[in-house]
């Protein structure tokens, strides 16, 4: 018998295999929606995004807690209103095609995503000192956005205070705790926040480990994986999930 392989213990698990990190990794603008259209383009059916808030209260797309990196602003984004966020151009620092890409709020995503019945995992990003806050915002959004839908996103967040915040606000909604390294009590700090996933940094994931969460009911998802070497094998170990940039690389139906 295969000690990785998912056992009846394992929750049904709705999501896709392969999952397209911010959209459509290096080769859009991240988290516009410019890239989530392009990922859509190569075949993939699930994607990534991070989502944080602004300070009245906005949840939106970005990764950084800074503005420099992707957009035309400067400073802090969660210190800014929306209305100050939405002017901001976060295309031209990729490439002059995407000039002019605004930042899209987690309700422009939602909606397209539902409209088109692709599948979303929400990693709560937030501003440091928001934790709980973020995390109850994004979940009551996605409650409201995705009521009625067969399949809800999933909720993940290397901040255990943030999926604590979503788990009071919707408890219903799945969780992920994201992990980049394997730290004294990280699977019962799991287990307390009800999660239903481990997302891991790839290179943590070896047999014993793989079979150690999916004893626990859990599935094992995989961060950022865009080499053959490195997805061949997380295929073998058993695991559940692989997000990845090279939406040009891979056949999301693989």
């Amino acid at each position: 018998m295969n000690p990785t392989a998912p056992t009846a213990a394992l929750p049904a698990w709705p999501y896709p295999r392969w999952i397209a990190h911010r959209g459509a990794g290096r080769l859009a603008p991240e988290n516009t929606l410019a890239a989530f259209r392009l990922g859509a383009e190569h075949g993939w059916r699930m994607f990534e995004c991070d989502a944080k808030l602004s300070s009245d209260g906005v949840p939106f797309l970005l990764h950084d807690a800074t503005l420099q990196r992707t957009t035309s602003g400067h400073g802090i984004a969660g210190e800014l209103p929306w209305s100050d966020l939405a002017q901001l151009d976060a295309g031209s620092w990729h490439s002059r095609r995407y000039a002019g890409e605004p930042i899209p709020t987690l309700q422009n995503l939602a909606r397209w995503c539902i409209a088109n019945r692709y599948h979303l995992n929400i990693e709560i990003k937030p501003t440091p000192g928001t934790e709980e806050a973020t995390g109850r915002a994004v979940a009551a959004l996605a409650t409201r956005l995705w009521h009625g839908q067969e399949v809800p996103p999933l909720l993940t967040s290397f901040a255990p205070l943030a999926l604590q915040g979503a788990r009071e606000a919707a408890p219903q909604l799945p969780r992920g705790l994201l992990l980049d390294r394997l730290a004294d009590g990280w699977l019962d700090t799991a287990r307390q926040l009800g999660c239903v996933a481990i997302v891991c940094n790839h290179a943590l994931w070896n047999a014993q480990v793989v079979a150690q969460v999916h004893a626990a009911g859990l599935r094992a998802l995989s961060y950022t994986v865009n080499d053959e070497w490195a997805a061949e094998r997380l295929l073998q170990l058993g695991t559940d999930g692989i997000i990845s940039d090279r939406v040009d690389l891979f056949s999301p139906a693989g």
